[in-house]
């Protein structure tokens, strides 16, 4: 468990080794009229309790015991909010709890799911006669992993670019067309087989 002192705003990565696996869990704020409300962001696939602890100066917090917040995998979770002091900046220390052995007692709040970076950059490239494209962003969308995607009847300078690689078929490719960290697969046709490429080393 670390003490760490920050003056507003704060934007921390805590990364803490349990059962030899890392767990970065993020801290970030965001600002309410008056307020300044903290949340606990896991950019992992597996669920974590946290706890957060502050004190300091220029806020007043509620009195109650801090208590353990359930953080599912891939989410963004409210931890709480403290009310500001008119005209004066907060000045905080905070202890951050992370435990990977989910206790019942944790309090279940609401969670929003959140994209994350992959560990190759994803682009899809859509071509007019494309027939799984569709089918391909809604899993994507739902994925949790950030994508860029273009319609190349929308950009046809990426379009010029691609026809360097794909001179005399790019008009025909009826396949999903991706670069996974700058390199071009045309026989992705699943998300499945999207994932099982992105992560080979």
């Amino acid at each position: 468990m670390k003490k760490m002192k920050f003056v507003f705003p704060l934007l921390v990565l805590f990364i803490l080794k349990t059962n030899a696996q890392e767990l970065p869990i993020k801290v970030v704020t965001e600002d309410i009229p008056n307020r300044l409300a903290f949340y606990a962001v896991n950019e992992n696939d597996q669920d974590v309790d946290v706890m957060l602890t502050l004190t300091g100066t220029n806020f007043r917090q509620s009195k109650g015991r801090p208590r353990l917040v359930r953080v599912p995998g891939v989410s963004k979770v409210h931890l709480k909010t403290i009310i500001l002091v008119r005209g004066k900046q907060p000045n905080y220390t905070y202890e951050l709890a992370v435990n990977d052995s989910l206790s019942r007692r944790a309090l279940k709040k609401e969670a929003k799911r959140i994209k994350v970076e992959p560990k190759k950059s994803i682009t899809l490239y859509i071509t007019d006669v494309c027939e799984r494209c569709d089918s391909m962003l809604v899993h994507m969308e739902k994925g949790k992993y950030k994508f860029k995607a273009h319609r190349l009847s929308e950009r046809p300078e990426i379009m010029e670019q691609l026809k360097k690689s794909y001179p005399t078929t790019l008009d025909s490719i009826t396949t999903p067309i991706f670069n996974l960290g700058g390199r071009l697969y045309t026989r992705i046709e699943a998300y499945d087989k999207l994932l099982e490429t992105l992560h080979k080393e």
